[in-house]
Order: structure tokens, then C-alpha cells, then sequence
């Protein structure tokens, strides 16, 4: 250390505040959404949920305008990556509720709460999905209704659900490959959410989502609200993929997927990872309240 003017005091030097929140803190903000996000009214749940399922459309939307008559594989797969980005960023950043994205909150808050799962949890799963979907569908009618999309446009959506849709000819197995794809989408997707929330400014929050989504964007794995999101805007265009083959050969296959990508790969890793370094009064708390809830039971 430097001495001040002969003093033999010592003058600890200025370091800057880190740029980041450490793992254990992240685990305890997704234990604390997790809470916070059941806590708010249904009404507001679905209103959340609804926004998040726009957002997502819009991002999906982003993701054909920004890669449209580009050929090379490369710039194709980056242009579409940062368009969808663009979805995932307005949804964190406005604190909507997205399905993939509670599947890494509600898993991390049950953790610490005795793996307790009630009908308000399940419920609340239920609400989110059920909005992100019609938030989607709501984004993709005003598009078609508007007319601002031009042919071009289309022909470069059809190319995204062609690509979306490919296992569905592949019949049990392809039905797997989706869930597979799924599993790694919001293992991704989770990735993004745990450094986007690392970030402590806004600019390395939206980095932090860009990276990993370039990767699930340009994999072409199987993310169950960003697929709601390429289906609602092509919904009016007479596309050939029928609502049966969407939602039995692809939603539900991916959404299981989702759940475990990030219910497993990145909330239950994470939590056990880190348990030892989680705030002991986090913990505490969610214990003494799940045995509140347990006594009542009993009673």
C-alpha cells in the first residue's frame, strides 16, 4: 500500500465495483422472481405472460426481416440470432413473464422450498403458457390484418417453419428429436437468462441474452414460445402446417423439452452447485413458510 504524505496509516486503493453478479447471487435472484412472480395477481400473471408472447412474436418477426436474401449459412444464422434477440431482450428488460424463462425461476425457488409443487404453482405454469401463446397469436393477427408484409417476407418465414417442422415426417422419432431439441433450446435459453442477470448494466444484459440465442437461433433447436411466435404470423397465410401437426408434433414435444433443459440442465445444476454459498436466510425463509403452509394442512 502507498503511504500518504509520510503518514504510516495505509490508504487501501480505489478498485472498481465488479461488472457482475456471482453465481450463488444469481441463483438467490431466481429463487426470489420465482416467489415474487406467484405472489402478483393471475390478471396480472396473464398481462405479463401476454406481453412476453408479443414480444416474442415481434422477435420472431426481427429474425426474418434482418436475414431475408441473405444465402451465405454464417450471416444467415447471426442476422436471424440478433433479430430474435431483439424479443428476448424487450421481455427481460420489461419484466413480462415468459414460459421458457420460469421454467428456470419456478424450478430454482422449488429447490429451496422442499420441492414443494402446488396448485398455485401449477397454476401459474398454466397462465403463462396459455398467455405467451395468445400474446403470440395477437402479434401475429395485427401483422397479417396490417399488410406491411410483402411477399418476400413470407417466402423467408416459410423457410424458418420449414425448418421448425422437419421432423414431423420422421414420425415417433422425430417426436423425440423435438424433445431433444427442446432439452438443448432453454438450456440455452437458461444460459442466457443466468447472464443476463449477471449483468449488472443493461448494454451487458442484452449481450448477455445475444450470445447464447445466436447459438439456439442458428442450431435451429426448439424453443416451444418462439415456435408460437414464426406459427401465429404465418396462422393467415394458408401455410401448410395444419394446428394438429403444431401443436401434437412440435409444441407439446418441444415444451416438455423446455421443462427440462431449464427446469434440470440449468435450475437444479445451478442450485446445487451453489447451495453452500446461498444466502442461508433465503433458504430459511422458504422453509419456514412451506411449513406454514404443511401445518395448515394438517390441521
Amino acid at each position: 500500500m502507498k503511504k500518504n504524505n509520510g503518514s504510516s496509516s495505509n490508504k487501501k486503493a480505489d478498485i472498481p465495483d465488479r461488472q457482475y453478479f456471482f453465481p450463488a447471487q444469481i441463483i438467490e435472484y431466481f429463487i426470489e422472481e420465482g416467489k415474487a412472480s406467484l405472489q402478483i395477481t393471475n390478471l396480472a400473471q396473464f398481462i405479463l405472460s401476454f406481453m412476453a408472447g408479443a414480444f416474442i412474436a415481434f422477435g420472431a418477426l426481427g429474425s426474418v426481416l434482418l436475414s431475408m436474401n441473405v444465402d451465405t449459412p454464417g450471416p444467415y444464422n447471426l442476422l436471424a440470432g440478433v433479430g430474435f434477440a431483439i424479443g428476448y431482450a424487450m421481455i427481460f428488460l420489461s419484466g413480462s413473464i415468459l414460459f421458457t424463462e420460469i421454467n428456470i425461476l419456478l424450478p430454482s425457488y422449488i429447490l429451496q422450498s422442499k420441492f414443494w409443487i402446488s396448485i398455485k404453482v401449477l397454476r401459474f405454469w398454466g397462465i403463462c403458457y396459455i398467455g405467451n401463446f395468445l400474446g403470440a397469436l395477437f402479434v401475429g393477427f395485427l401483422l397479417n390484418l396490417s399488410g406491411s408484409l410483402d411477399k418476400e417476407f413470407y417466402d423467408g418465414l416459410l423457410k424458418f417453419m420449414e425448418k421448425k417442422m422437419q421432423f414431423t415426417d420422421r414420425g415417433t422419432w422425430g417426436w423425440f428429436q423435438v424433445l431433444f431439441s427442446g432439452i438443448l433450446a432453454n438450456w440455452l435459453i437458461g444460459i442466457a437468462a443466468v447472464l443476463a442477470t449477471a449483468a449488472r448494466d443493461v448494454m451487458g444484459k442484452i449481450f448477455g441474452i445475444l450470445l447464447p440465442v445466436i447459438i439456439f437461433e442458428a442450431g435451429n433447436f426448439q424453443h416451444a414460445v418462439a415456435n408460437m411466435g414464426y406459427f401465429s404470423i404465418t396462422v393467415l397465410e394458408g401455410f401448410e402446417y395444419s394446428w394438429y401437426e403444431f401443436i401434437f408434433l412440435n409444441l407439446i414435444p418441444a415444451s416438455i423439452g423446455n421443462l427440462i433443459g431449464g427446469g434440470i440442465l440449468v435450475s437444479l445444476l445451478l442450485s446445487f452447485a451453489f447451495k453452500e454459498d446461498i444466502d442461508d436466510d433465503i433458504i430459511k425463509e422458504e422453509e419456514e413458510e412451506v411449513d406454514k403452509i404443511t401445518d395448515k394442512m394438517n390441521k
